[in-house]
């Protein structure tokens, strides 16, 4: 993959997912909709939008698999559900401490070896959670904190899946298409809390279309191009862009 190409499809990426966490703040902080109900939106959609992609392609087979539509589902739904909490900044900054971690240790455990850049990119990672849960420094509530702790690990996970996919959307929406009960059945467990107002159907519906769907699929195609330890490295702007994204629109 050309150099070029690969830093256009990595930097919209990270745009995209950085945009997920303004997205599914703005819905919770502003009760437009319950983390359940976001999260089957979010993920439905994304399964549809997936599936017209490919019939626009004329691709007949929908590949994915069951460990990776599960890894999609935990993070989606401890996303949600730990946003009730954390600001966006905050958030993003827990989520891809835990990603970018994860996804290092795999990488060095399968024989990678990360250079300088890489091994203090995990270092400010792990000194950023550490100062976030320091008493008196405001600390996140450690519900929020754990719950986006372990998003982080799903979707690490579910990127290291991802690379080893071989068409990008097609697994992408493989794994959608296989999450979309599961968030079904997350839903219909807290029915009585169920609640959604128009402005969360359009905040869910461009997460879920926009920044996860197709945002998706922009990162796996990039995946492709960059090694274990440099796809969790470059996550490491996203905090950054949720952060500012967070002061200049959400006011936090």
């Amino acid at each position: 993959m050309k150099s070029w190409r690969l830093i256009g499809l990595t930097t919209l990426a990270l745009a995209a997912f950085a945009a997920n966490s303004l997205l599914c703040r703005l819905a919770l902080r502003g009760e437009h909709a319950d983390p359940t109900a976001f999260t089957l939106i979010r993920i439905a959609s994304g399964a549809a939008v997936l599936v017209l992609v490919l019939h626009l392609r004329r691709v007949q087979r929908i590949r994915g698999d069951w460990p990776s539509a599960l890894a999609l589902f935990v993070y989606a739904i401890a996303f949600s559900l730990a946003y009730v909490s954390l600001s966006a900044g905050t958030g993003a900054l827990l989520l891809f401490g835990a990603v970018q971690a994860s996804m290092l240790l795999v990488g060095i455990w399968k024989g990678e070896r990360p250079g300088l850049i890489q091994g203090l990119g995990l270092v400010l990672a792990v000194a950023g959670l550490v100062y976030l849960v320091l008493p008196g420094v405001e600390a996140p509530q450690p519900e929020g904190a754990a719950l986006m702790l372990a998003a982080g690990v799903a979707w690490g996970l579910y990127s290291l899946r991802g690379r080893r996919a071989g068409d990008a959307v097609s697994a992408t929406a493989g794994n959608f298409l296989r999450a979309t009960p599961l968030a079904i059945f997350a839903a219909l467990l807290s029915l009585s809390r169920l609640d959604v107002d128009t402005t969360g159907w359009a905040l869910a519906l461009s997460s879920g279309v926009l920044t996860s769907g197709l945002g998706y699929v922009v990162w796996y195609t990039a995946l492709k191009g960059l090694s274990t330890t440099r796809a969790a490295v470059v996550q490491l702007s996203v905090p950054v862009i949720a952060a500012f994204g967070g002061v200049l629109l959400l006011g936090e």
